[in-house]
């Protein structure tokens, strides 16, 4: 399993529009067999336009596989449209379990 944290920073007046889409991903996500095990949404306290989505994957390959999916890359489009600036990922680190 695999540990990847994706960090935005939402235009103002797009909190709801971002959460939105979240919300519809993760479903998707969800209901395919990608490798995705989950992911939670994150909002910086001090910043509420910064958010970070934390996420779990069976495999380094999962995730790079979701990258390279039609639907991760409309998404991206879509973001270019109420993100202030790129997107950030970081990956923490693979385990066992």
């Amino acid at each position: 399993m695999i540990n990847v944290g994706l960090y935005y920073k939402v235009k103002q007046g797009h909190e709801k529009d971002f959460e939105n889409a979240f919300g519809n991903v993760v479903k998707l996500l969800k209901s395919s067999d990608v490798g995705f095990l989950d992911g939670k949404l994150y909002k910086e306290v001090d910043c509420p336009r910064e958010y970070m989505i934390y996420t779990e994957w069976k495999d380094i390959d999962s995730f790079k596989n979701f990258l390279k999916m039609k639907e991760y890359n409309q998404t991206v489009d879509y973001g270019k449209t109420i993100l202030e600036s790129m997107p950030r990922h970081k990956i923490f680190g693979e385990s066992k379990e």
